[in-house]
């Protein structure tokens, strides 16, 4: 227990301080995107903090078998480089020993990983699907800001503006854009002004452009169409928002009984999150290992390229599955196959073993 205890300190210190900086990092990244998007009045400001709260949590459950690994790396190596490993060497404790101990606190992260993978992934997913949906119903197109191009809720067009006029609800120097990809068309608005409505779901929704031009260009080169305008009203689509199936906010065990590719793809990324998790952990300990005054940049170097190549390796096979070009079996599972072989080399390894 006291060597447990120790080991497991020296990795939960870096671990939690590695996992809190990731974590701010993201919540930093994704605040700028979801508060962009508030400032433009596509969101009221409470549903942009959840939903980077909700997106936070279904990033851990790449942020913590990540952070744990490197402070396995990091820990483990300390303990070599102060010769604390040694010291314990020659009391007796045994190689297999130190790995049970990474073990048993890689079993409790993995736990939390695989509940977070397992059930909170898709809730997460279907709480943010929500929030969007209830957000999209209450966007004003008339608030849209200016100088950047907006995905106009509940329709395909693509809209841009120089200015806005607030009191009157009217953007000036307009831009308006939709392809048309079943009879390869484009519309293109261009207009002085422009003023839109508010987004009423169920209710018409139509547009009025003042002086400008609509362009139909033929994407086949055949005919293209100018019309010039002093006035042009466009019937936007506004249909309601109807429940569509989203396998990541779709339960584990409905993702289990489907035989879609990509339902198959997204079930093993879920309940293997937990087996990347030890794996990672179990090989950070003979790649942390080196001598007391011996440079770690080679262990350390490996360590990251052995990172880089499972996730690539796992993304890679996942992409396969949900195009159809892997089979369920061995599916994501033989990828992992490869990693406990590719373990079981390392702790053989004689100059892994060295103390």
């Amino acid at each position: 227990m006291i060597i447990d205890r120790h080991i497991s300190l020296e990795i939960l210190r870096p671990f939690v301080i590695g996992l809190g900086l990731l974590v701010l990092v993201f919540i930093g990244f994704s605040a700028a995107k979801q508060l962009s998007a508030a400032a433009a009045g596509q969101l009221e400001m409470l549903t942009a903090f959840k939903l980077v709260g909700l997106n936070t949590l279904v990033t851990l459950e790449i942020l913590m078998p990540s952070a744990f690994f490197f402070s396995v790396l990091a820990a483990v190596g300390r303990l070599c480089r102060d010769s604390e490993m040694s010291a314990l060497y020659a009391a007796g404790v045994s190689r297999a020993r130190i790995i049970e101990a990474v073990l048993k606190l890689a079993l409790v992260v993995a736990l939390i990983t695989g509940t977070i993978s397992i059930l909170g992934r898709p809730w997460a997913f279907r709480t943010s699907y929500d929030l969007e949906s209830r957000a999209a119903a209450k966007f004003d197109l008339k608030k849209m800001a200016t100088g950047e191009f907006v995905n106009m809720s509940g329709s395909d067009y693509i809209f841009i503006a120089d200015d806005l006029d607030l009191d009157h609800g009217r953007h000036k120097g307009v831009f308006l854009q939709k392809d048309y990809e079943k009879v390869g068309r484009s519309e293109i608005i261009v207009a002085e002004a422009a003023e839109l409505p508010v987004l009423n779901p169920g209710q018409a929704m139509q547009a009025e452009f003042f002086n400008g031009y609509n362009y139909l260009l033929d994407q086949r080169r055949k005919q293209d169409i100018t019309l010039k305008f002093k006035n042009l009203i466009v019937r936007l689509d506004n249909q309601d928002a109807q429940e569509q199936y989203r396998r990541k906010a779709e339960t584990t065990l409905n993702l289990a009984q489907s035989d879609e590719p990509k339902d198959i793809a997204e079930f093993q990324w879920r309940v293997t999150t937990p087996v990347a998790t030890i794996l990672l952990a179990l090989m950070a300990v003979p790649l942390a290992r080196s001598a007391p005054r011996e440079s770690r940049m080679r262990n350390v170097l490996i360590a990251v390229g052995i990172y880089i190549g499972l996730f690539a390796m796992t993304s890679v096979v996942r992409t396969g599955i949900e195009q159809g070009r892997l089979g369920e079996l061995p599916g994501l599972w033989g990828a992992y196959l490869l990693e406990i072989i590719l373990l079981v080399v390392l702790v053989s390894q004689p100059w892994m073993k060295r103390r």
